[in-house]
């Protein structure tokens, strides 16, 4: 195979410019030499990869056995999702430039952006068992910091469940992974599987047992049922930008491992017809509906957006489960259409988020219909709506600080205090976004300047 060294290009130059963010101090201390380095990095593997993929061959990394290789290779699975990470990851990026700049410690986020996307081109580019799964658990390490960022108590509570639910199904697969290794004498991805002539020697049983593992260990990063918790967890208090791409990229790559496991390594064939292919099916419908049901009821934006991912990756999910070559195009048709929409979907919310600092829907009614006072603190077109909008944050902010003071002074209870708070919070985001005055508990108003 030809050493085709622009495959290392995508991988490195991302890395080796988050590193620099994160370590070198004059980085960091300058947002405009920050911010050249992001976008020149964003730029720069995005070429590289399309250069990678335009050239294709292969590139051997380390051998480790003679069976065992960390090595890249290009076919059509890996284009398909290089060149969808590429394009998203700098889009995204550059929405961040701005979004960013109400968020504190910036240097870590863009750094850990940058570094993760080299991680995800290299398992684009994997071109067997053991250097997928090196890039997968690299995936795990290097995206949890861009869920803990805000580093709040609920931020670091949805990165512990995300790293949890991501390292057991990371063992699940591992299992799996172990299995085949001791069965097949190579794990390199082929079309059609490389099970085919291997003689199971009655451990058929054991082989769709390994087989299930991987599939639910490879569907936690898809959020496939019983491993989905995560998403819905993680997705509210990450940066709009990092919950974009965890739901439009970072769940793919749990869609490419099942992939290559089904399709590239075991074979559709010794699948079709068991019993894993009936649970892989009525897991993905069952997280389907789930899903669904969960988003609809859902209060807020982000977390509904994240259930409808849950769902909706299921539905390519469930294309893959029923092995067949129409269905498989259409599962990869939904993986691009689903990343492009919903990472555009996670990016409004972050819009609004940014402007009005609204996270639940029932905030935001009128919004569509262009009512002067919402689409003014949106879209900063009318006089005084980013004033009004600080307003409201700041009132809110107090609320929740008296909350914390009386619980900690024990003056009242806690359903009594959260009733009143509540109240109080929804009488400042009426009044701002209103042409009246400021309107006070107990009937007081405070008229403002505009």
């Amino acid at each position: 195979m030809d050493q085709n060294v622009i495959l290392l290009l995508p991988v490195l130059i991302p890395i080796a410019a988050g590193i620099l963010l994160l370590t070198v101090k004059r980085l960091r201390s300058s947002r405009k030499a920050m911010l050249c380095l992001v976008v020149a990095a964003l730029t720069a593997g995005a070429l590289c990869a399309f250069a990678a993929v335009a050239s294709g061959g292969g590139l051997t990394l380390w051998k480790l056995t003679d069976t065992i290789t960390i090595e890249f290779r290009v076919d059509g699975i890996s284009r398909l999702f290089a060149v969808l990470t590429a394009v998203v990851w700098l889009l995204v990026g550059i929405y961040s430039i701005t979004y960013m700049t109400h968020e504190r410690d910036e240097h870590r986020f863009f750094g850990f952006y940058l570094i993760v996307l080299g991680v995800l081109i290299g398992l684009d580019f994997s071109a067997n068992l053991v250097t997928m799964y090196v890039f997968y658990e690299l995936m795990t390490l290097t995206s949890l910091p861009l869920v803990l960022h805000e580093l709040t108590k609920d931020a670091v509570m949805a990165g512990l469940k995300y790293l949890f639910y991501s390292v057991a199904g990371a063992f699940l697969a591992l299992f799996g992974i172990l299995f085949l290794a001791s069965i097949s004498s190579t794990l390199a991805f082929t079309p059609g599987g490389v099970l085919g002539g291997v003689s199971l020697d009655g451990k058929e049983g054991i082989l769709l047992a390994a087989v299930c593992c991987m599939l639910l260990g490879f569907g936690t990063k898809a959020g496939m049922f019983p491993m989905h918790g995560w998403l819905p967890t993680a997705h509210p208090v990450a940066p709009a930008p990092a919950s974009a791409v965890l739901s439009g990229l970072i769940t793919k790559s749990g869609v490419l491992a099942v992939i290559r496991v089904v399709y590239y390594i075991v074979g559709p064939e010794l699948l079709r017809g068991t019993w894993v292919q009936t649970m892989w099916i009525l897991l993905s419908l069952l997280t389907v509906f789930m899903g669904s049901m969960l988003a609809y009821k859902e209060p807020v934006l982000k977390k509904r957006l994240a259930y409808s991912t849950v769902s909706q990756v299921s539905y390519i999910l469930f294309g893959l489960s029923l092995l067949e070559p129409t269905a498989f195009v259409g599962a990869l048709s939904h993986v691009v259409f689903h990343s492009m929409i919903k990472n555009g979907l996670f990016l409004a919310a972050g819009a609004i988020i940014f402007k009005t600092g609204w996270t639940r829907v029932e905030e935001m009614r009128g919004l569509g219909r262009g009512d002067a006072g919402d689409a003014g603190r949106l879209y900063g077109s009318v006089p005084g709506a980013d004033r009004n909008s600080a307003l409201q944050r700041l009132c809110e902010q107090m609320v929740s600080g008296v909350r914390g003071s009386c619980l900690r002074n024990g003056s009242v209870d806690d359903r009594g205090t959260g009733r009143a708070a509540d109240q109080c919070a929804a009488h400042c985001r009426l009044s701002a976004s209103s042409h009246h005055p400021w309107v006070l508990p107990g009937g007081k108003t405070l008229m403002r300047a505009d």
